[in-house]
């Protein structure tokens, strides 16, 4: 025997197995008392039963081809009959649920089609009424169960949409019969249901919607639409019944009282099923137009309707339907998530009394933001959509305001708030930063730069995200705009208005649409503002009215539904006119849009409005004691229809409504409004007009922008947690949301950032002024939450400092006690290491987030993941051991507060200058106070420190920032209780190194080293002293200078700081040899002079020769060096560049005519020959005398330079002769004195040294000077000098030297001057005359000699 045949063999043993039960509970029938009367009946369906047996094994038959009704029928006609016993309906049941488990046909068995339908109109048809009372609950059950067998059978697909129907009706009803029965039927039944739904809304994604089917919702074309499963219609009315249901009433009796309230086992139910067919259909509903309507307006219109009048339980289960719904159909829901989230779950997590329900409108919320698009998407469907609320905005403030402790412990729904706002926070934080650095962020908030109709939504486009973002961005600034201009209306309607202008929100001339949408749908106003405006008799008044109007659509309206929703919009004036205006427009828009045919012309509809409001009045008002009946109203509107009856009807309905429901008609802003019928209808027309929700991916600007929108609360919150939070857990969380706002606040929201790391410095015990050392330092070791703090805020000040501001001065704050406690790394408090690790620091990251580990001891959970977002080593970073001390220290060793600093290149120019602002003041003493001198000197030198370390990593751009600290360091020398010490001290010493890092930088920004040396030169203005206590490092800072940068010293200002520096602190005698040293070479390696020092380095070369203990023989090689200076100064005339000039000689003299006033050079000769003059006065001869031979050589070097007649002459008057003066009156002086006889000879000697200079450089400039017009005074003063010396008194010393020296000298002068014919008679010249009469004056006894041919 075959395997096949063996099937079939049991198959037939089984159907007969079934026959033989059911006959043997028909034949029991039999034997009882009142089974006579059934005899006929049982006879029949035996005989029936046994014609079965007859077939069942005949040989030839294959089961899966008979037609299944052969033996299903006699089942059928069992459970069917009014006269069987129970047991027999109980064992059919049974009979038929096993038979279709052996599935002995499918869909392509002939006649499978008639049998399945025939089987549930049986199976649905079962009669209960003569069985057992006691069997029922059990054949109930079988009644599902074969029901479900139905169902999930593989020819189920051939069922009619009315058996569909009908099996969903069915397990219904023993649902609500099972209410009253026992535990297991009612479960069963439920569970039928679901499986019954769970079939059918399977097949949903398979039905096409046939073309058209958009636009009618006629059934005639559903049951065409068929393929695998059940039709459209099938679905369309099981899901109508599952709506329904939701709205299903019980009657309870409560002391003798009958009410109704809602059956919630019902609801349940309904949810469960409907929860079903979103989940398995998702967005096939949007598939299907009639199906999508019903969830826009039926199925949501209950779940606003019960979600705040139900249990916590129908409330959970309706966010589960509003989640499924969110996931699958939002695009079609826009309007209806909004009236949800605000009329439901807002309303229930502020309102509500009991904290159980708070918590489950708050999980409902909590679950919607985690889907990973719902932030932004709300954010960019409502919150910058001029008309839907700030859903965004209202659900973040929300959360904190239910997440804000006052007490402590925390309550559970706090942690529930707080659960959902870090949510929200890391969504937000995560994303916004998920593009890295290369990311740019547009200015916050957006700038509204001109007009543009704020109530049009953008259009996304695929290929323009930019232009998408940005007009979202502006149209959520126009929004901010707009309810500050309802603020300015509310308090003056004029302002209100004007400030619309102003704010570019209304076009230029005003756009009557603009002021309309404006009073429509900015939330808050003054609403008897606005009926007063639209009511005014002014054209444009009028013109804002129609267009306040327009933007109301009727369609579909009742008369007085319309009425509702356009009186709750504004309050009706009192006026009778403007009521009249108002009406009108009203009536012209609802005659235009009237859906039915009822209303000929428009003055009807204005009738019948005004009778509406005088039937309001009338039914409402307390102060009418008679009130208006229906037959009165009716009579009352007679003929108003064009001369004709409106329908009795119509009249009928709109009075019982009106009745029965009052008009808001002096509805006003700050009422709490509910989600009415009229409110609901509104709703449904609305979301005709709008566009769909808008599908988007975050967007990092959109991302920062909506945070933006709660930052303020948000730390406020998050503060407040931190602050009553026991657990680790919460602790952990807290910071890791607090990271999370640093991550969004860095990238353009300063303030927020500043204000979090402010709150977060509380909560360090560093800035408690009334807490001693002793007491920090406790606290800080045995509590988590300082040590969290600490390193919550160092880390956010490592990684986000870029974009800290005002918030460095917390953080410098921090620090200053940090070190005054000690805690502080040598790292940190040195700034010598300061900068050394500045190299090093960019090898290191300081926050890792990519670092998870294990922690022990105490608080190990909190962390380990604190750890994860703060620190490199989590193992040492909260949890330590060893002393109170050391584990404070490790702390804040972990911190890397060093990095701050070294790192601090990666920082913006406004950022340096916060951070150094700080700084500088903090040196200065502003909000410090200082208990002993010392400690107010290392508070100094720490701030100064740091301030170097900055500027020492910054060097390249040292010019962006310096100058700004020059001003603060101004401007701390004006604070009234400000002292120069130490700050002046402390500033220079870092100054001076950080000169040493610019000039070795070779930059060539000459305006970083003018402003450093700017800030020297103050330092050393506001203290003297500092040259003495600072003399150490002045010296080796300007010696290395000079000696190994020489070449990148560009400004003045910085050749005169560094060489009168070295001047000053050379004249010390341990720093004078190394000085010298630095001059020398120098002035020795003239490439390093310039036109720009030359002048400072002969002042500095005089200054040490000057000096009385100075050295002769450098005395000797310094003046010898300044002579040959001369050399440099012919070098630039002639048209050479010089090193410390950008500009060459040859553009300085180019026209003959300013070659005088550009001529540098003779000032710079004048400078070196005053050094020399002023050092022939030396008290030691040997200087004096090398001093006039150094002049002499400058002289002659200074043919060269060309110098004009007059430059010639202005040089020997200013040098040679103020030298011959100077040293004449010296010898004249110690002439005088007692015992300086040998002083007076060596100055004589001096003299005479001059005296002979004065001679040859007369006669070495001969030429140039004789053509000068003021040659012949000049020659004059030339011989009264020759006149003094030869008759200066020397007193008791006897007669001077001189008298032999001026003969010869004035000898060889005239001689040149003849021979050369500059000395010779000549018409109208009295040169002659006058040299012979001054020679007869000075030494007559050459007179002679000298003029021969003049007779005596």
């Amino acid at each position: 025997m075959t395997k096949y045949m063996k099937k079939e063999i049991g198959i037939s043993c089984t159907i007969n197995t079934e026959v033989g039960a059911v006959l043997a509970a028909l034949r029991n029938s039999f034997e009882l008392p009142a089974a006579d009367d059934n005899y006929h009946h049982t006879v029949i369906q035996q005989q029936s039963l046994k014609s079965l047996r007859s077939l069942i094994f005949n040989p030839q038959q294959e089961w899966q081809f008979i037609d299944p009704s052969i033996y299903l029928s006699p089942f059928l006609d069992v459970i069917q009959s009014d006269d069987v016993p129970a047991a027999a309906t109980n064992i059919a049941l049974s009979s038929l649920i096993k038979l279709l488990k052996l599935q002995l046909f499918d869909e392509k068995t002939p006649g499978a089609q008639e049998a399945m339908n025939s089987l549930v109109i049986a199976t649905t048809s079962c009669r209960l009424e003569r069985t057992d009372p006691l069997s029922e609950e059990g054949i109930l059950m079988k009644v599902l169960l074969l029901l479900n067998g139905i169902m999930m059978h593989p020819a189920s697909c051939l069922l009619k949409d009315e058996s569909v129907c009908r099996v969903v009706n069915t397990a219904f009803l023993v649902v609500q019969q099972a209410s009253h029965r026992g535990n297991l039927l009612q479960r069963t039944a439920k569970y039928v249901m679901l499986e019954i739904s769970h079939t059918v809304f399977s097949k949903l994604n398979n039905i096409e919607a046939k073309e058209g089917d958009n636009n009618t919702e006629s059934d005639a074309d559903d049951n065409d639409i068929v393929n695998d499963g059940f039709s459209l219609r099938c679905v369309e009315d099981i899901f109508q019944f599952l709506c329904s249901l939701l709205n299903v009433v019980q009657t309870v009796e409560t002391d003798g009282i009958i009410s109704q309230s809602n059956d919630e086992d019902i609801q349940i139910l309904a949810l469960m099923l409907i929860n079903t067919a979103l989940e398995l259909s998702g967005d096939g509903f949007s598939k299907h137009p009639k199906l999508c309507r019903m969830i826009q307006d039926d199925l949501f219109h209950h779940l606003i309707h019960y979600g705040t009048r139900s249990s916590a339980l129908i409330l959970s289960m309706i966010c589960s339907t509003v989640l499924n719904s969110y996931n699958f159909l939002r695009r079609s829901l826009r309007l209806q998530l909004e009236a949800f989230l605000t009329f439901v779950l807002y309303r229930v997590a502020k309102n509500n009394s009991s904290m159980q329900y708070q918590e489950v409108a708050l999980e409902g919320i909590i679950n919607l933001c985690r889907q990973s698009t719902f932030l932004i998407e709300i954010y960019v469907n409502y919150d910058c959509s001029f008309t839907c609320c700030n859903v965004f905005e209202e659900m973040g403030k929300l959360l904190c305001k239910l997440a804000f402790p006052m007490t402590t412990p925390l309550t559970s729904l706090q942690l529930q708030a707080f659960e959902g706002l870090i949510i929200i926070i890391h969504a937000i934080a995560d994303k916004v930063n998920k593009g890295g650095d290369g990311v740019s962020f547009e200015p916050f908030p957006v700038g509204i730069t001109e007009y543009s109709p704020f109530w049009e939504e953008p259009l996304r486009k695929p290929d323009d995200l930019e232009k998408w973002v940005h007009i979202l961005r502006l149209r959520k600034a126009q929004k901010k705009k707009l309810l500050i201009a309802g603020t300015h209306f509310n308090q003056d309607e004029k302002k209100g208005l004007e400030y619309l202008k102003i704010s570019q929100l209304i076009p230029n001339p005003p756009d009557a649409k603009a002021f309309a949408y404006f009073f429509r749908f900015t939330p808050g106003l003054n609403k008897t503002a606005i009926g007063d405006y639209l009511g005014d008799p002014d054209e444009f008044h009028l013109q804002v009215l129609k267009e306040f109007t327009n933007t109301f659509d009727f369609t579909g309206f009742a008369l007085d539904a319309a009425l509702r929703a356009y009186l709750e919009s504004f309050r009706l004036p009192g006026e009778s006119q403007k009521i009249h205006r108002i009406l009108e427009a009203f009536s012209e828009r609802f005659f235009n849009q009237q859906s039915s045919e009822i209303f000929e012309t428009k003055d009807a509809v204005f009738i019948l409005c005004y009778s509406l409001i005088m039937l309001n009045t009338d039914q409402h008002n307390p102060q009418v004691k008679k009130k208006m009946t229906e037959e009165e109203f009716i009579r009352n509107n007679r003929a108003i229809n064009n001369g004709k009856d409106l329908p009795r009807e119509y009249l009928s309905e709109l009075f019982q409504s009106i009745a029965t429901h009052a008009i808001a008609i002096f509805a006003q802003a700050a009422l709490l409004v509910d989600m009415n019928p009229s409110r609901w209808v509104e709703l449904i027309s609305r979301s005709r007009l709008m566009k769909p929700f808008t599908v988007c991916d975050f967007d990092h600007r959109l991302g920062r922008d909506m945070f933006g929108c709660i930052a303020g609360p948000t730390v406020a919150a998050l503060s407040a947690i931190f602050e009553h939070a026991e657990d680790d857990e919460v602790l952990n969380e807290c910071i890791e949301g607090i990271v999370s706002v640093a991550k969004i606040a860095q990238h353009g929201l300063e303030d927020i950032l500043d204000e979090l790391v402010a709150s977060l410095c509380k909560f360090t015990t560093l800035l408690n002024p009334y807490a001693s050392a002793e007491e920090t330092l406790y606290l800080f070791a045995n509590d988590l939450k300082p040590r969290m703090a600490t390193l919550a805020v160092f880390s956010i000040a490592n990684k986000f400092g870029e974009s800290m501001r005002g918030a460095w001065r917390n953080i410098v704050d921090c620090m200053l006690k940090l070190k005054r406690l000690k805690l502080l790394p040598q790292s940190v408090v040195d700034y010598d290491t300061l900068v050394t690790a500045e190299g090093e620091s960019h090898s290191r990251n300081i926050i890792e987030d990519s670092k998870y580990g294990s922690c022990r001891g105490n608080n190990s959970i909190a962390a380990g993941q604190l750890s994860h977002f703060l620190l490199e080593s989590n193992e040492d970073s909260l949890v330590l051991g060893g002393s109170e001390f050391e584990q404070n220290l490790k702390v804040i060793q972990q911190c890397k507060i060093g990095n701050i600093f070294s790192n601090s290149s990666k920082l913006p120019a406004e950022t340096l200058l916060n951070l150094g602002r700080t700084l500088i003041f903090a040196a200065a003493g502003k909000g410090q106070k200082f208990t002993t001198a010392l400690e107010e000197e290392e508070t100094v030198t720490f701030c100064w420190d740091l301030v170097g370390a900055i500027a020492y990593a910054n060097i390249d751009r040292f010019s962006t920032f310096w100058p700004a600290y020059n001003e603060y360091i101004l401007a701390v020398t004006t604070f009234p209780l400000f002292s120069p010490v130490p700050f002046a001290e402390k500033a220079a010493i870092i100054f001076f190194k950080l000169s040493v890092k610019l000039l070795s930088s070779n930059q060539t920004d000459k305006y970083a080293e003018e402003v450093l040396f700017k800030s020297i030169s103050l330092m050393w203005q506001l203290d003297k002293e500092i040259l003495d206590t600072c003399c150490e490092i002045i010296i080796q800072t300007v010696c290395k200078i000079l000696t190994e940068y020489p070449g990148n010293i560009q400004t003045p200002i910085g050749w005169k700081t560094l060489l009168n520096l070295l001047s000053a602190n050379g004249r010390l005698p341990e720093n004078y040899d190394k000085a010298v040293e630095t001059v020398i070479q120098l002035m020795s390696d003239g490439k390093n002079m310039s036109r720009t020092n030359y002048a400072f380095c002969i002042d500095c070369a005089f200054s040490f020769v000057a000096l009385r203990t100075s050295l002769v023989e450098k005395n000797i090689e310094m003046m010898d060096l300044m002579a040959n200076s001369v050399k440099l100064l012919i070098q630039w005339s002639k048209g050479y560049s010089d090193p410390g000039s950008s500009i060459s000689n040859a553009s300085i003299t180019s026209s003959p005519e300013d070659s005088m006033r550009l001529d540098y050079t003779v000032p710079l000769f004048v400078k070196l020959g005053e050094a020399l003059r002023k050092t022939s006065l030396a008290r030691r001869e040997e200087v004096r005398n090398q001093a006039i031979i150094s002049l002499r050589k400058s002289f002659e070097l200074a043919l060269d330079l060309d110098m004009t007649s007059a430059n010639c002459i202005s040089c020997i008057d200013i040098v040679i002769f103020a030298m011959v003066d100077d040293l004449h009156e010296k010898m004249l002086d110690y002439s005088r004195r007692e015992n300086a006889a040998r002083e007076m000879r060596s100055m004589e000697g001096t003299l005479k040294y001059a005296m002979e200079l004065l001679t040859d450089t007369f006669l070495l400039y001969l030429k140039p000077i004789s053509e000068n017009p003021g040659f012949s005074k000049f020659w004059l003063s030339l011989l009264r000098r020759m006149d003094t010396c030869m008759k200066a008194d020397l007193g008791v010393h006897g007669p001077s030297r001189m008298q032999e020296v001026v003969p010869e000298l004035l000898k060889k002068m005239i001689a040149v001057m003849k021979t050369t014919e500059i000395l010779v008679p000549r018409e109208n010249d009295d040169l002659w005359e006058n040299t012979y009469i001054k020679i007869q004056w000075i030494a007559p006894s050459i007179t002679r000699e000298l003029f021969p041919n003049i007779p005596s």
